[in-house]
């Protein structure tokens, strides 16, 4: 049976885990209570002088630390029986005692302080719980207010919609009611009539009408339309409205980012006051564009509602398990008396939580889900998917085949000699970007596999992080099955075009192998039928998709992860730009190997990829500054902007490598570019080298228990961040072993990486947990600016 400690600790929610009740401190509390009533022998008067004299002094430390460090507290009466009967003895739990450095000071309290500290705790731990329960209701009930009044606006817009459409329809006329302003894309939901409904269309008038009543409802709880009839009436009357709506789409596309530069002139022009008739500043995309933030929203309230009511629960538990321990203890039956006054305690007796959790389903079945509860359920309270043996069997499998396979290949290629002086030259570069490329995306997901495994088994919510969608997020398995099944069918691949040429067959027909398995893994992930982790690798493309076209994206956590990632990753597109030069220029016919080494383009093209994934990683601080007005955004940015002066400088003198002046600006830039990563590294991304924290040169909170991991992994990520160095030291060595030594120094950049990234989503995760942000802040789209602005 697993004990209740370990239970709560797997089934609370981490990032409110300090506002839980401290079952742990308050367990130690009932231990020193059964340490209390073992007997105490004294060989003399002395010594029991010297016991009161201890315990007086002892206990005037205790009480004075205890007022200094804990805030007052209102005391919940526990009524403790005197004199009861003493039931029949039960067998005391078998448990470790932990010995702290005063245990030997507790045996000089007697059992009644011990039992009056402890109720003294279990007041306080019962009014922190209460405060913070009281607080999250507070907040989660002012966000479904806000939330029934934003889908009120937009159910009446949506009829507004509706009857000019009707209009429009009737009178077979463009009314040009639709305005163009801040088109964006959106879902369509809820927007198609039956053509019963066109045939039953009210007439111009009757539309005009019941469309001004809507406005006119929506004006009367002091929401106006910019620049509506109603509005320039009393504009004209010399009345200014003082509030307007708007609906306030962010910008996270391209064609909303373009629209926000210029809305502020593009408003001017649309709703200018001077042009007659009514135009409403509504806009089909933006409402539904609204409808799908306010869903998505209701979706973050219920979460929040759930798990505001496991808090309750779980905490409920932790009271009724604590007191049944302190009974067994202490010999008393007061669990009984303190339980009542904990159930008539905020965190259990309100049932607001639960009502508005049963609105909340309704609502949503109703207007999100066409009244159907079980497709509104899905939403609501998506199942993760259960973990296969499967996977864990085909990652073994795979894993073995490819053991085998490596081991067949380097022994084949051994005896044919494709590493010698003779034949190495063509084979290297035909095979080697091919096989590096895959061999690198391998090990990166190697590391992510390993990261996942990490964040799960330390509870670091990196699904709530990255936002990813429980049902369809990837797995450590998953990630160790897909990097096992990857290199098992390169190897293959490898070994069959090895044997080939062996046999007889020619270059040019055989050299082909490689460019046909990248393309083989090209289009299975862009495959779009419901196969090898769909979701997961169009969620992936769509990721890629905001990188390349920052800043236009809205720059999401997990883009800039990704990006991060790619910035270690620029061997993988270096030998991507080899082998697409190769195979799609037919240079595989000819071995025309000098046409993609010494060709212009080529060589600019070097530039360009070393460049890539700094200059994304670059505007996406610009974006984010844009968005956020953080000057910490353009300081990353100057990260960047120097990893990418000093990437060019030792591109170019890789290609001048007798030049000392190139050496000498790539020793700079490498060294500025080297001191800036560092930094970043440690104080912003780990969040360490904190002078005033209570752990020496860390942070104050870490989740792994042994320090000394943190400052070897400090060392390490220094070790490794100037790898950089074997750039400027010239080896004389042969082709094979030259590409082995760039292979090896490119593994442990991907390495590196992967160690970097648990201790970003860890500094992460402590930030939410700092914050007590356990629920997504979605924006909402309706907001009321001053009519004037």
């Amino acid at each position: 049976m697993v004990k209740f400690s370990k239970e709560l600790e797997a089934q609370l929610i981490p990032e409110w885990k300090d506002a839980f009740v401290n079952y742990w401190q308050l367990k130690k509390q009932v231990k020193k209570i059964m340490i209390s009533r073992k007997p105490k022998h004294h060989a003399h008067d002395g010594n029991s002088s010297l016991h009161d004299f201890g315990r007086s002094i002892f206990d005037s430390i205790r009480s004075f630390t205890h007022k200094l460090h804990k805030p007052e507290v209102s005391q919940v009466k526990s009524i403790i029986k005197e004199g009861e009967d003493e039931g029949e003895q039960e067998e005391e739990e078998q448990e470790e005692i932990t010995y702290e450095t005063e245990n030997e000071l507790v045996q000089l309290f007697s059992e009644e302080d011990e039992v009056r500290l402890f109720f003294e705790m279990l007041d306080e731990e019962l009014k922190k719980v209460n405060d913070f329960y009281k607080t999250k209701e507070s907040e989660f009930l002012e966000r479904g207010d806000i939330l029934n009044k934003q889908l009120q606006i937009l159910l009446d817009l949506k009829q507004v919609l509706s009857d000019r459409r009707r209009k429009t329809l009737g009178s077979r006329s463009g009314s040009g009611f639709f305005s163009r302003t801040h088109s964006s894309s959106g879902r369509n939901s809820d927007f198609s009539e039956t053509p019963s409904e066109y045939c039953d269309s009210p007439t111009g008038t009757e539309t005009i009408s019941q469309t001004e009543e809507v406005i006119a409802a929506l004006e009367k709880n002091g929401i106006n339309f910019v620049n509506s009839a109603s509005t320039r009436a009393k504009t004209k009357k010399g009345g200014k409205p003082k509030v307007a709506m708007r609906i306030d789409i962010p910008a996270t596309t391209p064609t909303r980012t373009i629209a926000a530069v210029t809305s502020m002139l593009w408003e001017d022009l649309v709703n200018n006051p001077k042009k007659d008739g009514p135009r409403e500043y509504v806009n089909k995309k933006k409402i539904q564009c609204a409808e799908k933030m306010i869903r998505s929203a209701f979706v973050e309230l219920y979460r929040g509602l759930g798990l505001l009511k496991t808090y309750s629960s779980l905490n409920m538990v932790a009271f009724v398990k604590i007191l049944k321990k302190f009974d067994k203890v202490a010999k008393q039956q007061a669990s009984a008396n303190y339980l009542k006054q904990v159930k008539r305690s905020h965190f259990i007796s309100s049932d607001k939580v639960v009502r508005l959790m049963d609105e909340v389903e309704s609502l949503f079945t109703q207007h999100f889900a066409n009244s159907d509860r079980k497709k509104a359920m899905k939403f609501l309270r998506p199942q993760q998917n259960k973990e296969s043996h499967m996977v864990t069997f085909f990652v073994g499998l795979f894993t073995g085949c490819f053991v085998t396979l490596f081991s067949v290949y380097a022994i084949l290629a051994h005896l044919s000699g494709m590493f010698s002086p003779r034949t190495e030259a063509g084979y290297i570069e035909t095979v080697y970007p091919v096989f590096s490329m895959f061999a690198l995306l391998s090990l990166h997901l190697f590391m992510y596999g390993c990261n996942l495994f990490l964040w799960k088994s330390t509870r670091i919510n990196y699904n709530f992080i990255f936002e990813f969608q429980p049902k369809t997020a990837l797995k450590y398995r998953d990630a160790f099955l897909i990097g096992t099944c990857l290199m098992t069918s390169v190897v293959g691949a490898l070994v069959v075009h090895l044997i080939l040429l062996s046999s007889g067959f020619s270059p040019s027909q055989v050299d082909a192998i490689p460019g046909i398995l990248l393309l083989i893994f090209l289009a299975l992930l862009i495959c779009p039928l419901n196969i090898f982790y769909r979701p997961t690798r169009f969620y992936f493309l769509k990721v890629i998709r905001n990188i390349i076209c920052s800043p236009f994206y809205k720059v999401l956590m997990v883009d800039f992860f990704m990006a991060d990632q790619l910035t270690s990753q620029i061997p993988l597109m270096r030998h991507l730009e080899s082998s697409a030069c190769y195979f799609l220029a037919g240079s595989f016919k000819t071995h025309g190997l000098p046409t993609c080494k010494s060709g212009r383009m080529y060589r600019e093209l070097a530039y360009v990829i070393s460049f890539a994934p700094y200059y994304w990683r670059a505007m996406q601080c610009a974006r984010r500054w844009f968005d956020e007005s953080d000057i910490n955004h353009l300081a990353n940015l100057g990260k960047y902007v120097s990893a990418m002066v000093a990437a060019g400088a030792r591109l170019t003198y890789a290609r001048q490598p007798e030049s000392q002046l190139w050496l000498a600006i790539v020793l700079v830039t490498s060294v500025i570019a080297t001191v800036y990563q560092l930094y970043w590294d440690f104080v912003k991304d780990w969040g360490f080298f904190n002078l005033k924290s209570k752990n020496l040169l860390l942070r104050d909170e870490l989740i792994l228990k042994n320090k000394s991991i943190y400052y070897a992994s400090i060392a390490l990520n220094l070790v490794l961040r100037v790898a950089w160095v074997e750039t400027v030291m010239h080896f004389n060595v042969r082709l094979f072993e030259s590409r082995l030594l760039e292979f090896f120094l490119a593994s442990l950049e991907v390495i590196r990486r992967g160690h970097w990234n648990f201790y970003r989503l860890e500094n992460e995760h402590l930030n939410n947990v700092g914050k007590f942000r356990a629920v997504k802040a979605v924006p909402l789209p309706f907001r009321e600016t001053d009519s004037d602005s």
